[in-house]
């Protein structure tokens, strides 16, 4: 078969997508992404994004994601037909932000915005989206996939035979990719629960756009109207629902959408233009498994799932992340193909109890008619981990046999195992010869390495350990020691890429070590900490677990 192609196909340009191909991008494996529709996509669509993922965007130097994104605003909560709100609330709780969670924030960011936000990145690496281009069908073998694609040139198509390594399905709910695997998509319809939602131009009286409006409840018949700039001065994202409503005549009339929002708002409203909207039926499905041989599904391809809690955008792009490095790794001939069951055996229980969290809050939103279930920091998904996954490696945890997986949970920074997202840590004052700035840990993590950290008291119990990483590849695998404050901030020569002076203590606090304590963690490419070690032999032991026999 002839690979002179680039060796891995995305199909779906969405941010799942998106993010799988940056991924690999930023790893040097080439990559060709298409996408079916022949324009961009418009509209809000999944808009929320929580603090993980504004971690994994950092960790990929999009940092626009977090500076343009909106926070989530308040909501004035409204009787239908009543012009005086009776009530406020927040759709997210009240956090402060901490040394070791520097992005606290949820931020609305519509899915347009950031569609062009990663395509620019991609643009960086001379990779571009093949818009108006259609994967028909595919065979895989032992030694590669073989797609049929159609490409869309005016009213012409044209074929094309496409040879790659590898494929990754982040095609949708619909997915080509995955219909044609033949993997099942189980699930349910919630045919009693449709909204109409869309992006509008418009003003009013009283409608300030400092808040998020909301008039009437979720349990019988509601408008709501979220301000977004991303579209004009007079943007909002809208909402409607109503058992009496018939959606389906709705969404094909902009006029009667008019009609329908000015008659469940008493505010006189002036309406300049409807920019977008889609009727929306609640599915909640998981694919068996997320890969066979050699492809992948990502993102909506994989699951789908209720609005509700806003986790479906995030989920995708953390598909996207787990799978890159592990993908690049292979492709790399660094890891033996072994490692991408990996991606199925954490992704899979992670998504198993999404699906149950975001079923639940909707079931909650249509008994009470309120949003208080969204108030919970376990949406912020920093919790999220995989501590039973075989490839992580824990030496300091006690198994306790029988206890439950909870891979959904909210964060407790007072433990912190193997598994577990990789806290920040900043003020680390770098003290190695011809260095004297400050850094952070997640300006040390990125998805192309693993970072080696080595908590010592002196810097000399460190070298056995960094002796040991001698043998593996610069480019894949980097390190760092982190002394005490009590430690001389004078400068040093060593084998560790970054000697870091931890002058606020923060990174001892967060990474739960004491000041005299040796402590090795090995943070994966996708900010998960894949070891907690004491020394050489555990971390030769870790990466016996990723990479082939050196």
């Amino acid at each position: 078969m002839n690979h002179t192609h680039p060796p891995v196909l995305v199909v779906g340009a969405g941010p799942a997508g998106l993010v799988a191909a940056l991924t690999l991008l930023q790893n040097d494996i080439p990559v060709r992404i298409i996408e079916q529709d022949i324009n961009p996509r418009i509209g809000q669509r999944g808009p929320g994004i929580w603090p993980r993922s504004l971690e994994l965007f950092n960790f990929l130097g999009v940092s626009e994601v977090n500076d343009l994104g909106k926070p989530f605003p308040s909501i004035r909560g409204y009787k239908l037909g009543v012009a005086e709100h009776t009530h406020m609330e927040s759709m997210v709780p009240r956090t402060e932000n901490t040394p070791a969670i520097p992005f606290n924030v949820p931020k609305f960011m519509g899915q347009q915005l950031l569609d062009v936000i990663l395509r620019r990145h991609l643009d960086k690496f001379s990779c571009s989206v093949e818009c108006g281009t259609e994967l028909r069908s595919f065979k895989q073998s032992d030694e590669g996939v073989i797609a049929v694609l159609a490409k869309k040139q005016g009213d012409d198509e044209i074929l094309e035979t496409f040879d790659t390594k590898w494929m990754i399905g982040a095609d949708g709910g619909k997915s080509v990719v995955r219909k044609q695997l033949g993997i099942t998509f189980p699930g349910e319809t919630k045919a009693e629960f449709r909204i109409l939602t869309g992006d509008i131009r418009l003003t009013g009286v009283g409608l300030d756009r400092t808040y998020w409006h909301r008039f009437g409840d979720y349990n019988d018949k509601c408008v709501s109207l979220r301000p977004t700039d991303e579209i004009g001065e007079d943007g909002w994202h809208f909402l409607i629902l109503g058992r009496d409503i018939d959606l389906t005549e709705l969404s094909q009339n902009e006029e009667l959408i008019f009609e329908t929002i000015s008659s469940m708002s008493p505010m006189e409203i002036s309406f300049n233009k409807l920019v977008h909207s889609s009727e929306y039926r609640v599915n909640i499905r998981m694919a068996d498994k997320f890969s066979k041989g050699r492809v992948f599904l990502a993102g909506d391809a994989a699951h789908i799932h209720s609005p509700t809690g806003a986790q479906g955008l995030n989920s995708g792009v953390q598909d996207s992340f787990n799978l890159g490095w592990k993908l690049a790794l292979v492709e790399k001939g660094l890891a033996d193909s072994s490692l991408l069951e990996t991606y199925n055996e954490e992704r899979l229980p992670v998504i198993t109890e999404m699906l149950d969290m975001t079923t639940s809050i909707l079931k909650h939103a249509r008994t009470t008619g309120g949003t208080d279930a969204w108030r919970t920091t376990l949406l912020y998904m920093l919790g999220i981990h995989c501590r039973f996954s075989s490839i992580v490696l824990d030496e300091f945890a006690t198994p306790v046999e029988g206890k439950p997986m909870n891979t959904y949970r909210i964060l407790d920074e007072t433990e912190l195992e193997a598994g577990d997202r990789a806290p920040d840590a900043p003020k680390l004052l770098h003290v190695q010869s011809g260095e004297s700035d400050s850094t952070t840990f997640f300006s040390l993590y990125k998805p192309w390495h693993h970072t080696v950290i080595v908590f010592a008291s002196r810097l000399i119990n460190a070298i056995p350990i960094l002796a040991a990483l001698e043998s593996y590849d610069k480019h894949v695998v980097r390190s760092a020691v982190v002394i005490p404050s009590s430690a001389p901030a004078t400068p040093v020569a060593s084998l560790a890429d970054f000697v870091l002076l931890d002058q606020g203590d923060h990174a001892c606090s967060a990474y739960l070590v004491k000041a005299t304590q040796i402590k090795v963690f090995v943070i994966r490419p996708d900010g998960v900490i894949g070891a907690i070690v004491h020394g050489a032999e555990g971390v030769r032991k870790y990466f016996s677990r990723i990479f082939r026999n050196i």
